[in-house]
């Protein structure tokens, strides 16, 4: 139980401050879609694709931070071009699961399909690096629900942002509970936790890589994340 507790404080104490951060950022987006500020800062537009004020770059960032600190506190993935590679093979897995999952016209087979298609390519990351895929796992969902949040007031509000504009096209139910869980609940806490998850695993293999052979002597201080 000990160890347990300690391999929990230890993932909070490294998410501790991008979560934060993230959190920042969410706000900030919102502030600036609501006063209409300009892009390519901002995007208000359906999926607000683009806008360098985000948290979607935020993996590419925070998976090299993980897996760095991971990396020169002893906990190592099993190997680094089987997590480069697997991560590759889980984002494809996640992005293929979207398009089944979302584009139209919209079957709930292919939804179910897709989504399970998703979620497997996340869990994929737990292979190689269990350690990092946990804290990724627990960062993205830090992140990710103040997201969802946000999108269930926009929505109901009809803010006018990127967190409730519906795209052209949209093939999903138009009630608010129907829409929110189609468009605010499932991506947040399942799309984008997969990109989350396999973005930062590739980015965070890579520079987990790096650092190792540049320093190959590592303190096996807190290898039993990994286990």
């Amino acid at each position: 139980m000990m160890n347990e507790n300690n391999v929990r404080l230890s993932i909070w104490n490294l998410i501790l401050v991008p979560a934060v951060l993230s959190l920042a950022v969410t706000l900030l987006r919102l502030y600036g879609e609501l006063h209409h500020w300009h892009t390519p800062w901002f995007n208000s537009s359906a999926g607000g694709g683009g806008a360098i004020v985000g948290i979607s770059w935020l993996p590419f960032v925070f998976g090299p931070y993980f897996a760095v600190k991971l990396a020169r506190s002893g906990s190592r993935p099993s190997g680094h071009v089987k997590t480069i590679l697997l991560a590759l093979l889980g984002f494809a897995m996640m992005m293929g699961g979207v398009f089944a999952a979302f584009s139209p016209p919209f079957s709930i087979t292919r939804s179910c399909v897709g989504l399970l298609a998703l979620v497997l390519g996340t869990a994929l990351q737990f292979y190689p690096w269990p350690a990092l895929a946990r804290t990724l796992l627990a960062y993205a969902y830090s992140a990710r629900i103040p997201v969802a949040l946000v999108m269930f007031f926009a929505i109901q509000g009809k803010w006018g942002t990127h967190y409730d504009v519906l795209p052209a096209g949209y093939p999903g139910p138009t009630s608010f509970w129907g829409e929110y869980i189609f468009v605010g609940l499932i991506p947040q806490l399942l799309l984008w936790i997969g990109f989350t998850v396999t973005v930062g695993a590739f980015a965070g293999g890579i520079a987990a890589a790096a650092v190792l052979r540049r320093s190959p002597s590592v303190a096996p201080a807190n290898l039993k994340m990994q286990n």
